[in-house]
């Protein structure tokens, strides 16, 4: 009797094994979707999937989908590290998320790289978030359009920054995008764990409540268009820095808007016809190169610290 079942144990040791091994050689480091696509398929470049959420689970840890044709490819969730390409020339993949977050990035363990490249993310009036990240090490956004999350009023953001366990250094990179017409912010960055450190390049941050709202880590801002947002351009709160360079910031309520124990460090921006234009009883530092002109009340910033 012993003997048999340790047969019995070996072979179901054996059997466990084979799946494993199956499932592992079953996950390719590409995978492609198209909107003629099916998620029974095994997502190859002839036989690509319908969704990212097919092709997800298709895919090996720091593989790469990729979209063949200008589809509409669903929400999902991302666990691992990963490179979503929506392509140009042959088309521009988008998510369509009415009533749901578009993107969410939730990876246990704090250590996947995240790639989100060429999409739109719709949110169709009714979306939650467009992307939102909670659990990662590294994140990079590059030339995607993030709009229309309205579904929870002030807090259906463009891209949310959520970061609540771990340690050490996260850090968000975000290039050539545009975050507009979302109820509550374009970008909110938050984190009560590590250090976040986060780079925003020739971004587009327009129609929302706030353009960039900081409460945790570092956001330095450089090459960007601030416009319109109701609330402020660019906020920092709760300790936050921000680090702007460079920038338009035009037509919002208040075009810096900075509460102790933040600071906000400003360097050739051009800051006009905001309600407002520097605001706020945080520290602000400034290198005199600033254009503060046009607003309905201008505000004041300090005198210029000495350039090294």
């Amino acid at each position: 009797m012993s003997k048999t079942r340790s047969i019995l144990n070996i072979l179901a040791v054996m059997m466990f094994i084979f799946a494993v091994t199956s499932l592992a050689q079953a996950q390719a480091t590409r995978t492609w979707v198209s909107g003629v696509g099916d998620d029974v398929n095994p997502c190859s470049r002839t036989a690509p999937c319908k969704t990212f959420a097919g092709a997800i689970s298709k895919t090996a840890d720091k593989g790469e989908i990729d979209a063949l044709d200008p589809g509409g490819f669903g929400a999902v969730t991302i666990t691992k590290s990963i490179t979503i390409d929506g392509t140009q020339g042959a088309g521009f993949g988008s998510i369509l998320a009415a009533s749901v977050n578009g993107i969410i990035i939730n990876d246990s363990t704090q250590t996947s790289i995240v790639r989100i490249r060429n999409l739109s993310i719709n949110g169709a009036g009714s979306g939650q978030d467009g992307i939102r990240a909670l659990s990662f090490r590294n994140l990079f956004i590059e030339n995607c359009v993030v709009y229309n999350f309205r579904g929870n009023a002030l807090n259906s953001d463009g891209l949310e920054i959520s970061l609540t366990a771990g340690s050490g250094t996260f850090t968000v990179s975000v290039k050539d995008s545009i975050f507009e017409n979302n109820t509550g912010d374009g970008i909110r960055q938050a984190t009560t764990v590590g250090t976040l450190n986060c780079q925003y390049d020739n971004v587009v941050f327009a129609n929302n409540n706030n353009g960039l709202e900081a409460t945790g880590g570092t956001g330095n801002v450089s090459r960007s268009v601030v416009t319109h947002n109701t609330g402020s351009g660019l906020q920092a709160t709760g300790g936050a820095v921000i680090n702007a360079a460079t920038n338009q910031v035009n037509s919002n309520g208040n075009g810096f808007n900075c509460a102790a124990p933040s600071t906000i460090r400003v360097s050739d921006n051009d800051i006009y016809k905001n309600t407002t234009g520097i605001a706020g009883g945080g520290t602000y530092v400034s290198f005199g190169n600033n254009r503060l002109l046009g607003n309905t009340a201008d505000g004041t910033l300090p005198a210029p610290t000495l350039q090294k």
